[in-house]
């Protein structure tokens, strides 16, 4: 892995990272070219998108694994996987870990759900015991091959045992090992200032804006100011996309065409420059050169 894809040298620069979902290799893609320091792997995003289903554990672990993979076979920048509960019990966790570490995580969530684990900002949740959890967080710090592969300690217990519940359970976490602290879905900007006073000196906290959750939306400026190292917009990229392929299949059946929509979208060779398909044939002709070149003369 090379010191791009290593989310710990980021985190270590003076701005606070800034990480938007994804869900597939072309949206890392887009990510990349846009110049964000690092991608998030949305676990909720990928249900929306493969399955069209609500974020109500119905991803596994091979299916995030393999998306992991095929996004790091494209783009070199570091990758936040969402892997939820770690799908299953400790052993689970670390057999989760070493594959997604092996597929090019850089930094690996895990959260202290029940199974089926649920969306953080739907109602619902249920949780294991702080012990379970942070058995989980040792089976991923002893599964982990290199230290630069962060271990990221979820709790949902806001919603579910109250603030101050949360706040001991994040004790436990970042007193067990965990590298970077996500205290799921705070309710006022008050709660994540008391937050960030109680664990900011010992490890980085991770906010997560989600367009109509509990948490008040706040650019990165300002969680920057409050003291957060990293933010993450999980599912901004599916809500937008959703909006506009509203609109472009409204176009489409009204008009019979797309021409009328057009203009908000890429055409063919734009496409392709994204995509990089004139350097990838290119390179499939100097291999072709390379074995045939007798032939050439």
């Amino acid at each position: 892995m090379s010191d791009h894809g290593d989310l710990k040298t980021v985190l270590n620069a003076s701005r606070i990272v800034i990480s938007p979902g994804v869900y597939d290799a072309l949206g890392a893609v887009l990510v990349e070219q846009a110049g964000f320091p690092a991608a998030y792997l949305s676990g909720a995003s990928i249900a929306y998108t493969r399955f069209g289903r609500p974020d109500i554990g119905l991803v596994g672990m091979s299916e995030v694994a393999a998306t992991v993979s095929a996004i790091k076979e494209r783009v070199d920048l570091p990758l936040i996987v969402d892997a939820d509960t770690g799908y299953g019990n400790a052993l689970n966790v670390r057999r989760t870990v070493r594959l997604f570490e092996r597929n090019g995580a850089a930094a690996i969530q895990l959260e202290d759900q029940t199974l089926p684990k649920r969306c953080g900002h739907l109602n619902g949740k249920t949780l294991v015991s702080p012990g379970e959890m942070i058995g989980k967080i040792k089976a991923a710090l002893d599964a982990r091959r290199a230290e630069r592969t962060l271990i990221i300690a979820r709790t949902d217990a806001i919603a579910v045992d109250g603030f101050e519940a949360a706040l001991e359970r994040g004790e436990r976490y970042v007193e067990a090992g965990a590298d970077i602290l996500f205290m799921e879905a705070p309710q006022t900007q008050d709660q994540m200032v008391q937050i960030v006073a109680r664990f900011a000196d010992r490890v980085p906290l991770l906010a997560n804006m989600v367009e109509g959750g509990r948490t008040p939306q706040l650019n990165a400026q300002e969680l920057e100011k409050m003291g957060f190292s990293l933010v993450i917009f999980p599912g901004g990229l599916v809500r937008a996309y959703s909006r506009m392929a509203r609109d472009y299949f409204a176009s489409l059946k009204a008009h019979g065409t797309t021409m009328p929509f057009a203009e908000r979208m890429l055409d063919f060779g734009q496409l392709n420059e994204l995509l990089g398909t004139e350097q990838v044939l290119a390179l499939g002709a100097e291999y072709d050169r390379g074995r045939f070149g007798e032939d050439d003369d």
